[in-house]
């Protein structure tokens, strides 16, 4: 496969996970309410696994975007694309963990539906716990890939790979996820628009390489190489 190929995929792939995820979590919020309508759920149980399996859809492209990014860094420098590669593995897996949490939903909507009182109340409170589950795991998952992408636009600056006022976006779009969504994680309420910068950086992205795929070239040299020692004679 050529690298304009690959580079041609992967921006797919960006495209496509930001679609899938948002369809998805619209789909389950819509079906199950924020905080969630046991009742509303229990009759819209149909929309919230179609939801859950649209962002499960999610975990699985963004681990192939880590995947077929490894072999491009790794040319350039084999830390980053380890490092991205593991920064994808992350936020898949804590995606994953939260769609598993709002898919209990559906029995605890099905539990209500012949529940009353007090048991009723307890049902209703775990529903609420499982969407905050989902949220923590979104906020946990998105620290990491913050943090981690960081690593990955920095290469993009050095290489070439994408313009360099593209990446300088990433680095800015992805420290203020990290940051936003931290304070978050800690209680604060900092709206969307932490989003905002990072998520569009990914679109942009995702259009670029579909277009255009990698620009095909000699790979820069690691910033890790150590540098040929020339030899010295001694004269005796």
């Amino acid at each position: 496969m050529s690298t304009r190929t690959l580079g041609r995929i992967v921006g797919a792939l960006f495209l496509l996970a930001f679609v899938v995820y948002m369809a998805g979590g619209a789909l389950v919020d819509g079906a199950a309410g924020r905080p969630p309508e046991l009742e509303q759920a229990g009759s819209s149980t149909t929309l919230i696994a179609t939801g859950a399996v649209l962002m499960l859809a999610n975990s699985a492209i963004v681990a192939a975007i880590g995947v077929l990014m490894f072999p491009v860094l790794r040319q350039r420098h084999e830390i980053t694309a380890c490092a991205y590669l593991a920064t994808r593995m992350f936020e898949a897996v804590l995606l994953a963990v939260g769609v598993l949490c709002l898919l209990l939903l559906i029995p605890l909507a099905h539990a209500y539906s012949s529940a009353s009182g007090a048991e009723a109340e307890v049902l209703t409170s775990l529903a609420d716990v499982a969407q905050q589950g989902n949220q923590y795991a979104l906020h946990i998952g998105m620290i990491g890939l913050g943090l981690g992408s960081l690593l990955f636009c920095r290469a993009l600056l050095r290489t070439g790979l994408v313009p360099g006022f593209m990446a300088v976006w990433g680095l800015v779009g992805y420290a203020t996820l990290a940051a936003g969504e931290t304070l978050a994680l800690l209680g604060y309420d900092v709206g969307m628009f932490h989003y905002a910068p990072g998520g569009l950086f990914e679109v942009s992205l995702g259009l670029l390489l579909v277009i255009r795929g990698f620009p095909i070239g000699r790979p820069a040299p690691a910033a890790d190489t150590a540098a040929e020692t020339p030899e010295v004679s001694v004269v005796h």
